[in-house]
């Protein structure tokens, strides 16, 4: 399957669960792990994705970011 196709049934899969998954931790699982894999990312390898990440930044020194 192409990324186009992937990034397609991800579109369509966002619509179909746009009323069920109605958490964070719901929509990371449904929607934005699956989109990470399609870009080629390892989901669980904690040296490219980092849950939580804090980010000292600006005005949100220690705050974390997902």
């Amino acid at each position: 399957m192409s990324f186009k196709e992937h990034v397609a049934e991800l579109s369509k899969r966002a619509v179909s669960a746009q009323n069920i998954a109605l958490t964070e931790e719901a929509t990371k699982n449904a929607l934005v792990m699956p989109f990470l894999r399609t870009l080629g990312f390892d989901v669980f390898d904690p040296t490219q994705i980092v849950p939580e990440f804090v980010a000292d930044v600006g005005l949100k020194k220690g705050e974390k970011v997902d």
